[in-house]
């Protein structure tokens, strides 16, 4: 017999420095230099409620995907770094078409601020979140009974250590914002093109802060060709 259904609300929710999905990292964690922050709904402000938050070093995030599309959800899908063209369960995958359309994310604290308007707001790093996903949960990450070094990674392993080497001549660096340039170069090492399409005269692109960032790839290198400021 099916528990009771609740309705649960978001109780913060986040700044990144991605404003769409497309450039997003895969898995959170894997690029840790791109940092965001957590901002909680008035009625969670309270100091107290982060008392010893401190003391943890990493924290899931439970969260929602908000940028899905459509409505439903579907028993198989076909994982993008998989090429497009391998079907998987759902419940196989990391996809945001299930029956609940929850992510989960483990991202490093890197300071609680204690703003005068917004009340206390997480640094958090390693994020892999749209800017202004709604946060549905917050938990500390326990290293002795979240981690299981031995665990088998299914066919996500196949993939594990992809990454481009990326060519980002300096003229076109110096636009970004010296403290955000570790987070882009750390997007780009990801690939983010559908894994579906391998055409080294394409120009790809995405948002980043206020800037469109346009680039090529060829023969395992990616090549920034262009930043436009949007504003």
């Amino acid at each position: 017999m099916l528990a009771e259904k609740r309705l649960i609300e978001p109780i913060a929710h986040i700044e990144t420095d991605l404003p769409t999905k497309f450039g997003l990292p895969r898995q959170s964690g894997l690029v840790p230099s791109l940092t965001a922050r957590i901002v909680f709904e008035p009625l969670y402000r309270d100091p107290v409620a982060f008392r010893g938050i401190e003391g943890y070093s990493h924290l899931w995030l439970i969260w929602g995907f908000s940028e899905n599309g459509r409505d439903g959800w579907a028993a198989t899908v076909k994982p993008p770094r998989l090429g497009g063209n391998r079907r998987m369960g759902v419940f196989a995958t990391r996809s945001p078409y299930r029956p609940n359309a929850l992510g989960l994310s483990c991202v490093e604290l890197v300071r609680l601020e204690r703003d005068e308007k917004r009340g206390p707001v997480l640094v958090v790093a390693g994020a892999d979140l749209v800017d202004g996903t709604p946060i549905y949960d917050v938990k500390p990450y326990l290293p002795f009974t979240d981690s299981r070094p031995e665990a088998a990674a299914g066919f996500a392993g196949e993939v594990l250590d992809y990454a481009l080497e990326v060519d980002f001549p300096p003229a076109l660096l110096e636009k970004i914002p010296p403290d955000k340039r570790d987070g882009l170069i750390g997007l780009l090492r990801q690939d983010p093109r559908p894994a579906y399409i391998d055409d080294p005269t394409r120009r790809y692109g995405f948002r980043y802060l206020s800037f469109d960032v346009r680039f090529t790839v060829a023969e395992g290198r990616l090549t920034v060709v262009e930043i436009a400021d949007m504003e």
